[in-house]
């Protein structure tokens, strides 16, 4: 009987291996097939021309220099604004509140705000911001608006990471004569930066996926800014992928927005491995 039992569960952890593995195989090759097929169509069509310049019917150039710097100026300007406010907010909710009831409302509050549609967020950003607070369609309007669509994702990962932290970690600390600040700031969050930094990329692929909402707050202007005037109110621009959405279905012109696509790929890949390499220096001087 025993034998019986014990070769159908051999059998059933076989059947899920080979399940498991099947899964992992498959989602794999789709990715890979994903990222070769844009690498394939978009990579012929990039030259340090297409990198450098702007787009100018006048003298029929073809360039996304400023949609380059239009997105690394909302990056930059959204994660200076959101982390501070998220990060704090978890800590917050995590370690300071003690009235659990509101803790539950704010991140019942959060996970559906998370769910709302970006198209939403577009409409609010551009009567609130752009209308309400008269800063026009432009790169700061975007950028607030995209604040408000990755708050959510911010608080509840950095939530979620300072929740795995071992209450040990707090009581020896407090134990030890550290004030509370002292002891978040020098073991909670070391110990959970791994968690804040996941919240960092997942926003940064929100904000880099992002078209409709720009669409609505931020313009498809196509001039060069600096970060100076990027800050300033009625300074419009276009993003990579509402540059992306204007080749492929306003324009047809499938190579460019491949191409724009590619470098999306790119982007994102620098951007999120230079998020893990911070994390791991600021493990590091954690540590210390």
């Amino acid at each position: 009987m025993q034998d019986k039992i014990s070769l159908e569960r051999k059998i059933k952890c076989a059947v899920l291996n080979i399940l498991m593995y099947l899964s992992a195989g498959i989602i794999c090759l789709i990715l890979l097939g994903l990222i070769g097929y844009i690498l394939y169509r978009g990579l012929p069509h990039i030259s340090l021309e297409f990198l450098t310049e702007k787009p100018s019917l006048l003298r029929e150039t073809v360039g996304i220099l400023p949609n380059i710097l239009n997105t690394i100026y909302i990056i930059l300007i959204t994660l200076v604004i959101v982390l501070p406010i998220g990060v704090g907010a978890a800590i917050y909710l995590n370690e300071y509140a003690k009235n659990k009831k509101v803790v539950k409302i704010i991140e019942l509050a959060t996970e559906t705000l998370s769910g709302i549609p970006s198209i939403i967020y577009g409409l609010v950003g551009m009567l609130i911001f752009v209308q309400f607070f008269s800063l026009g369609t432009s790169l700061l309007a975007g950028s607030l608006t995209l604040v408000i669509m990755t708050l959510p994702t911010v608080i509840r990962t950095t939530q979620e990471s300072l929740k795995t932290v071992p209450n040990g970690y707090r009581e020896g600390s407090l134990a030890l004569g550290a004030g509370k600040w002292y002891m978040i700031r020098t073991v909670v969050l070391p110990s959970a930066i791994d968690g804040i930094v996941t919240g960092c990329i997942l926003s940064v692929g929100r904000i880099v996926g992002e078209s409709a909402a720009l669409l609505f707050t931020a313009g498809m202007a196509n001039e060069i800014l600096n970060l100076k005037d990027a800050l300033l109110p009625g300074n419009a621009g276009s993003s990579l992928t509402v540059a992306l959405y204007m080749y492929a279905k306003e324009r047809g012109e499938f190579e460019i927005a491949f191409a724009i696509a590619a470098i999306l790929l790119v982007l994102t890949f620098v951007i999120n491995m230079s998020a893990k390499l911070t994390a791991k220096m600021l493990k590091k001087k954690g540590a210390r």
